[in-house]
């Protein structure tokens, strides 16, 4: 970042505790502000010209897309949707590949059909993909083998080699080219047919080694196919909502100067267009901070990650902050607690968000709160206790009368070996067979599968009435369901 201090931002802080009055905003009125999490770049001079060039390139979403997708989660704060939010923990640029995009592409379709085939409930899919690169990090500073360095913080910063740790501002372009590259690819797969509900047997990933969970889903494929024959009997499935699917980008905020370049005049207001959705992690919530300013400006649904460290206080002005008009849809809670430490916090969290009358999503983010290390210092997180702390989420919501609107995972596609358990029995010393990431730990595809089926199970309980009077039948839901991709990608192409 710049030189300009936290001292400084102080004595020019316009942005009040109370809520109650605050300056103007505009797209860099974050720097007026303290700010946490930022890389310290040595050459100012090519961080202003690198940001230059990306504020000169077009934007990445279009604002319609963005207007969708808030329509959608006003549906899930409605108890109409359930949200899918999943992705790496930190993209790679290496990951930037036919491979690795297809597999997250497709075990996010496997897991959205598998919730809504069982619990009749349409899905929201928003990917942490296309520009999820930066990742804050407890300390600027690692040591390893005795000699410190500066700590890795994603590829948009510095390289994981150790010969490169400095932060380079022209990774931030190479952030905005490689996100671009992406989601060119995910358009291209939807526009292509690969979502098309027809060719559902062949997303599989030749990798679901359990018995159980492949039986699960191959019958729950079936039961679809039968209702597409049934569909195609009467000449009934040739919509193009059969064809397609919504598949929505999202990303922690965490690099102001880069969003901020990102930020563009849309729709009588500002919108990020890097991006459909953003959110706020729990390191750089600070009420008065620079992150906090600059996303209670953005049109974009915003998310605010909610950990065991917030007060009661802190979260009502948040939530006062960040939806001010009280917009169902305009903010998600992700709550990060941990197993042992869900059932103290959620309760409270919940009783005082209610009393603000302000609508939010709920969604729960079981994998963050989870995280250990082994006796042999690898990072890892247990499948049981991640779900647990989920399985807890959807108890304590129906305890307070209110609902789990959703949940946030790190995962992945691929056949890795980063957390331990689930179907596939995976123990600390099967750790280093297939660990790839260079951050936090991820779920592999049949772990991401069991949870699928796991959230199914709870959903499949909790349909109201009204819900069910709403959709008459399993295959027209998901036909509703799988409808024109990507928010108007073919109204652009014209």
């Amino acid at each position: 970042m710049s030189s300009y201090t936290e001292t400084d931002a102080y004595d020019n802080l316009f942005l009040h505790t109370d809520g109650s009055k605050r300056g103007e905003w505009s797209p860099n009125s974050w720097r007026q502000h303290p700010i946490k999490q930022q890389p310290e770049y040595q050459d100012e001079k090519e961080l202003e010209k690198t940001l230059q060039q990306v504020r000169s390139l077009p934007p990445l979403v279009h604002p319609k897309e963005i207007e969708s997708l808030k329509a959608q989660l006003a549906a899930v704060c409605r108890g109409e949707r359930f949200l899918l939010q999943g992705g790496d923990c930190a993209e790679r640029f290496l990951d930037c590949n036919q491979q690795a995009i297809e597999g997250k592409f497709k075990i996010m379709l496997q897991m959205s059909l598998i919730i809504i085939w069982q619990s009749r409930i349409p899905v929201v899919r928003i990917g942490r993909l296309a520009g999820q690169f930066a990742k804050p990090r407890s300390s600027p500073n690692e040591v390893i083998n005795g000699v410190t360095y500066p700590s890795f913080k994603g590829d948009n910063v510095n390289s994981f080699d150790l010969s490169h740790r400095e932060p380079d501002p022209n990774r931030l372009l190479l952030a905005y080219f490689h996100s671009s590259a992406a989601l060119n690819y995910l358009r291209a797969m939807i526009a292509g047919g690969v979502a098309n509900l027809h060719d559902a047997p062949t997303w599989k990933l030749d990798s679901i080694y359990d018995d159980n969970i492949r039986r699960n889903y191959e019958d729950c494929i079936d039961k679809i196919l039968e209702g597409l024959s049934f569909l195609s009997a009467i000449s009934a499935d040739q919509g193009e909502s059969l064809k397609s699917v919504d598949l929505f980008t999202s990303h922690e905020g965490l690099l102001l100067n880069y969003e901020e370049a990102l930020t563009k005049s849309a729709n009588g207001g500002f919108m990020n267009l890097g991006a459909h959705f953003l959110w706020i992690g729990d390191r750089t919530r600070q009420i008065d901070g620079a992150h906090i300013e600059y996303f209670r400006g953005i049109a974009n649904p915003v998310g605010l990650k909610v950990g065991p460290s917030i007060t009661v206080d802190e979260l009502v002005e948040l939530v006062k902050v960040l939806n001010p008009k009280a917009e169902p849809g305009k903010l998600t809670l992700i709550t990060r607690y941990g197993r042992d430490k869900v059932s103290k916090f959620l309760p409270e969290h919940i009783r005082a968000v209610k009393k603000t009358g302000i609508p939010v999503i709920w969604v729960c983010d079981p994998c963050h709160g989870n995280t250990e290390v082994t006796k042999q210092g690898i990072k890892t997180r247990d499948f049981e206790k991640i779900t647990s702390e989920l399985l807890q989420s959807f108890e304590i919501h129906t305890r307070e009368k209110s609902r789990l609107g959703g949940v946030h995972l790190e995962l992945t596609g691929e056949d890795v070996t980063e957390c331990t358990g689930g179907s596939p029995q995976l123990q600390d010393h099967h750790l280093s067979e297939a660990y790839e990431t260079f951050c936090d730990p991820r779920l592999n595809y049949t772990q991401s599968l069991d949870i699928a089926f796991a959230i199914a199970k709870q959903l499949s309980g909790g349909r109201t009435p009204g819900f069910q009077r709403r959709a008459s039948s399993a295959v027209r839901r998901i036909s509703r369901d799988f409808d024109v991709g990507l928010n108007n990608s073919q109204e652009q192409q014209k």
